[in-house]
């Protein structure tokens, strides 16, 4: 029961963790949230520290964003992006229910 569950719950999360894992498969992505490990940085900062266009960042600050990966906040015309935490923990919890869930059952052998 409790692994039916899991399963719904995760039925629910879906478009929000395969977001999550598609925008960790990039590695400009991957950069910019290293970046964001130990503080928020605003668009210049992270176009100079990527070398990148602003417009290449934007695009993939979005990804980042729809993911709920990272968050914005406006401060006069600066916009400063920094990591969302809790995003992270529903992506590494969603990985080790796998571990805590799915047991490996050896297969059954084929019939012809």
């Amino acid at each position: 029961m409790q692994q039916k569950l899991m399963t719904e719950s995760a039925m629910r999360a879906e478009p929000l963790i395969a977001a999550g894992f598609h925008a960790l498969a990039e590695p400009l992505r991957l950069q910019i949230l290293d970046l964001l490990r130990s503080n928020e940085l605003c668009v210049c900062d992270l176009c100079a520290a990527t070398d990148t266009a602003q417009s290449k960042l934007s695009f993939h600050l979005k990804v980042l964003k729809a993911a709920e990966l990272v968050r914005s906040r406006q401060e006069g015309r600066w916009i400063y992006y920094s990591l969302n935490l809790p995003q992270f923990a529903r992506l590494e919890q969603y990985l080790a229910e796998y571990r805590r869930f799915s047991p490996i059952v050896p297969a059954h052998p084929c019939r012809d």
